[in-house]
């Protein structure tokens, strides 16, 4: 097992103690969230409506996903700030965030 403590190895002070940082922060208000909503191709030519712009814990991210993906009614996920959910539902997905109170727009071309 490794001890991951960004990237310190040794401290020359005797009293040093590790102290780990949280990287957990809260989540932003609806109204502050600025989501850019792109349309991309996945492997295979499949498209993907792809959700940009979450500040926010995993927690939350995962909750707007689930109510985009009941929305659509495709399947999606969501990792590293980004949604991704199946198929071009740009305009769905558009209308319903604007309508929960986020600041949205459709990106790309």
């Amino acid at each position: 097992m490794k001890n991951n403590k960004g990237g310190i190895v040794f401290s020359t002070n005797p009293d040093y103690q590790y102290q780990e940082e949280n990287n957990e922060f809260e989540t932003l208000p609806n109204a502050q969230q600025n989501f850019k909503i792109w349309l991309d191709r996945k492997g295979g030519g499949k498209v993907v409506s792809r959700i940009s712009g979450f500040i926010g814990t995993d927690d939350d991210l995962n909750t707007l996903k689930k109510k985009i993906q009941n929305l659509c009614g495709s399947g999606g996920s969501a990792k590293d700030e980004e949604i991704m959910i199946q198929g071009d539902h740009r305009d769905k997905i558009l209308a319903f965030l604007i309508k929960e109170g986020y600041k949205a727009k459709k990106a790309g071309g």
